[in-house]
């Protein structure tokens, strides 16, 4: 197969949702929309044949994993295992027994953990969402990011990457490739309260329902004994993206923004389950698919969180919260009006306000961020819904999303347009990496196979297998390439000095060292 380019078929993915949203075929009929996204496809001139066949499959696998989330379509007899199934390329049957077969073969060390993540398993429905114990050392460039309220975060390359592929001819399952995650440490176990085990069990299963939330592959423990959450890496933060683009944003942009993030609490609360610590630092946006996520689902924490813990985010807490009451629906509706008035002003609430016990008490007595003039009244209305004090009167999760994609109406001139449709419940987001990641996979494991097809062997096995490690943590095309140099490679070689025992010489390297060149990827700098 010629050179697929990737990120030109997840931009033509893209382009494929604004041309079948305009297409008046288009409805709610699985069959019906596969049929029509395929040909789109193959009418695009700007796709090879092999790129086209890659993107059909793409989609008829996003239509797979819909169709088991729903129960929904024609079943087929999978000619392996003999039981029926609904996924076209995959078999949901076969990719839970083998799975299964190896469930001797690895172990976190602690039996709870160990049934977490195989029942998590026997639950698998597409090979892009398996949930793992990934080893720590499968981690690479472990680094520290930032620090959150309750846990630190860092990122890291996974060197073989997560599960992506069935192979149905070998009938295994195949893997990414390296791949730039997020490592989110959690509360350690032995002092984690009851509901520990329930709740990350709750992150896991809807992570990887849900397109609204962050992806999460697995868990890892620390050197430490500290539990950690792999997660995607997304491209940036609400807050920052704010910042950077508030000027720019037409309120037609900051409404997707806020349909996105709607939606994800609305699939949430489907699950019977409180997100409780929605605020602008979790609302995460993936740029490839053109969609916001949410993040932490609110039990990373302890359960008895401090004054100090409670300050960090105020402003989207709930009035009865902050009184000692639990988090509820009501409260997740609170902090999505707070989330709308951001989005709309461009500013975070109570911005010029210490967070401290005043404005706890100030919030508890009804007081609110002031709305300005240029928000449009039906986003004030709604807002003012969200935040009333008495948790019984805020719309709920039901009433808040049609009436957000009503509004949003006003804008795209169709109530719910069957484009958001098809974005929102076929869960393509599942196979759109970051753009770096894409970056990194596209390019990168390009590189790097090019780099092994010039790969000299020095004769000792420990010194090729050190020079091919060095050269897995490659991250940057201006890398120097590390290499066994055959010494009969220089010329001209003179001494030039002594240190202790050590000598130097200077020599002229007749082929000279590799470097990146984007036309050819791989050339020698003389």
């Amino acid at each position: 197969m010629a050179v697929i380019r990737k990120k030109l078929i997840y931009t033509i993915i893209q382009e494929t949702f604004s041309a079948a949203d305009k297409n008046p075929n288009l409805n709610y009929d699985l069959t019906n929309q596969q049929k029509l996204f395929d040909e789109i496809i193959f009418a695009n001139e700007s796709l090879t044949k092999d790129e086209k066949a890659v993107t059909v499959r793409i989609i008829t696998e996003s239509y797979d994993y819909f169709r088991i989330i729903k129960n929904e379509g024609e079943r087929r007899i999978c000619e392996n295992c003999q039981y029926e199934c609904l996924a076209t390329f995959y078999c949901e049957i076969c990719i839970r027994n083998y799975l299964k077969a190896y469930f001797s073969d690895w172990t976190s060390g602690n039996g709870d953990i160990d049934n977490l993540i195989q029942n998590c398993q026997m639950e698998t429905i597409a090979p892009t969402r398996i949930i793992e114990w990934i080893p720590y050392n499968n981690f690479r460039n472990i680094k520290y990011l930032t620090k959150g309220v309750f846990s630190e975060i860092y990122k890291a390359k996974w060197t073989d990457g997560p599960y992506d592929k069935w192979d149905s001819k070998k009938q295994q399952l195949k893997r990414f490739g390296m791949l730039k995650v997020i490592l989110k440490k959690l509360e350690n176990v032995e002092r984690a309260n009851m509901n520990w085990f329930e709740e990350v069990k709750s992150h896991l299963v809807i992570s990887n329902k849900i397109s609204g939330v962050i992806k999460c592959f697995g868990l890892t423990i620390n050197p430490e004994g500290y539990y950690m959450l792999v997660l995607q890496k997304m491209d940036i933060n609400l807050m920052q993206y704010i910042q950077q683009n508030h000027n720019k944003l037409t309120w037609k942009e900051r409404i997707d923004i806020i349909c996105d993030i709607i939606k994800a609490l609305y699939e949430i609360h489907k699950e019977q389950a409180i997100h409780k610590d929605l605020h602008f630092g979790n609302i995460l946006y993936l740029q490839s698919a053109n969609l916001w996520c949410t993040s932490d689902l609110g039990f990373c924490g302890p359960a008895d969180k401090s004054l100090n813990c409670i300050y960090e985010n105020l402003p989207y807490i709930a009035p009865e919260v902050i009184s000692g009451k639990a988090h509820s629906f009501a409260s997740d509706i609170y902090s999505i009006g707070m989330l709308i008035w951001e989005i709309s002003t461009g500013t975070p609430p109570f911005n010029y306000y210490e967070h401290n016990y005043d404005l706890a008490m100030n919030i508890i007595n009804g007081f609110r961020p002031k709305m300005v003039s240029e928000i449009p009244l039906e986003y004030k209305q709604l807002i003012e819904q969200c935040w009333y004090a008495d948790p019984s009167k805020r719309p709920n999760i039901d009433y808040l999303h049609n009436k957000i994609f009503e509004i949003r109406s006003l804008y795209y001139q169709n109530v719910y347009d069957k484009l958001t449709f098809y974005k929102y419940n076929t869960n393509l987001y599942q196979f759109f990496p970051s753009n770096e990641s894409i970056m990194l996979k596209t390019k990168m494991s390009d590189y790097i196979s090019d780099l092994n097809n010039h790969f000299r062997k020095s004769g000792n096995e420990k010194i090729d297998n050190f020079v091919q490690e060095i050269r897995l943590n490659i991250d940057d095309f201006n890398d120097i390439v590390f290499e066994w140099i055959p010494y009969n490679q220089f010329n001209e070689i003179n001494e030039i000095g002594k240190n202790g025992s050590i000598t130097i010489y200077s020599a002229i390297w007749k082929d000279g060292p590799l470097y990146y060149n984007k036309e050819i990827q791989i050339k020698r700098l003389y």
